[in-house]
């Protein structure tokens, strides 16, 4: 099997053009994103058919499980379908489906035409507690909800882009924060029945901040572009920041857009590592 090694922001994933193959996707995830006795992933991504779009994003994490959403997937899908023609960017962007709905991208390229960075619509925003899912008995936006989680004091903001998240913000530096060992338990909490991705945010000023992830399914990456999304609603809910943010992540920066309305704007740079065959 062919496949390809890209990264948004130092979040990497196995790409494969998966039209007419099949195979068990979720063994698969787990082997060849294992660092040391496979390629090394925090994913393996699926280019398949679509009957809504021109490709289909179905990503599965590391541990195998399948994931709706991810910001940084979707610049490395749109790259890998764009270099491997499995889409014709007409007008330099294109629709992709993903389990949280159909987005839309829109590619920069280079002097050689190769995609170096996507601007992708990442959905609106859900807040409603029924819908992120997360079991706390409130009307939506829920902000600042505590809690304490192994004896760490945390205020959170739960927030759904297609996955569930829940944000914490901080006045410490982010390096700072256990997050080995809270993030493991924040993912498995009993609020949140599927789960959840948790981020841990300290705002610069109104237009800079700076975020660690611990992404479901996978343990801290580098970056999460779904999470940074939430991250911009969370800023506008809690009145941190206006309609942009630019957001350090360990593995680069990401450019924000949210006005308070409508689709979140997520903006990163994208590059492939190397490409390679795996054996069947």
């Amino acid at each position: 099997m062919n496949f390809a090694k890209l990264h948004g922001t130092g979040n990497d994933f196995i790409m494969v053009d998966a039209y007419g193959l099949d195979r068990d996707w979720s063994a698969l995830a787990q082997a060849v994103c294992d660092r040391h006795f496979g390629v090394g992933a925090d994913g393996l991504i699926l280019a398949s058919p679509s009957q809504k779009a021109p490709v289909r994003m179905r990503i599965f994490n590391a541990d195998g499980s399948e994931a709706e959403m991810s910001g940084n997937v979707m610049r490395c899908l749109v790259k890998f379908s764009v270099y491997y023609v499995i889409v014709d960017p007409v007008g330099g962007a294109f629709d992709v489906e993903t389990g949280a709905g159909v987005m839309r991208a829109r590619i920069t390229t280079d002097t050689e035409g190769r995609v170096t960075s996507v601007r992708e619509s990442m959905g609106p925003p859900r807040l409603d507690p029924k819908q992120i899912p997360v079991a706390i008995d409130a009307p939506p936006p829920i902000t600042n909800f505590e809690l304490q989680v192994d004896g760490q004091p945390l205020v959170i903001t739960p927030v759904s882009m297609g996955n569930p998240h829940a944000i914490h913000v901080q006045s410490a530096a982010v390096a700072d924060f256990p997050l080995h060992r809270i993030g493991p338990l924040m993912e498995h909490h009993s609020l949140f029945p599927n789960r959840t991705n948790f981020e841990v945010v300290r705002y610069f000023d109104r237009a800079h901040a700076e975020m660690r992830v611990w992404e479901r399914g996978v343990g801290e990456t580098l970056s999460c572009g779904s999470g940074a999304s939430a991250v911009m609603v969370a800023s506008r809910l809690l009145d941190l920041a206006d309609n942009s943010l630019e957001l350090r992540v360990p593995g680069g920066v990401l450019q924000l857009e949210w006005d308070g309305e409508g689709d979140v704007i997520l903006t990163g740079p994208v590059a492939e590592v190397f490409r390679g065959t795996w054996p069947d």
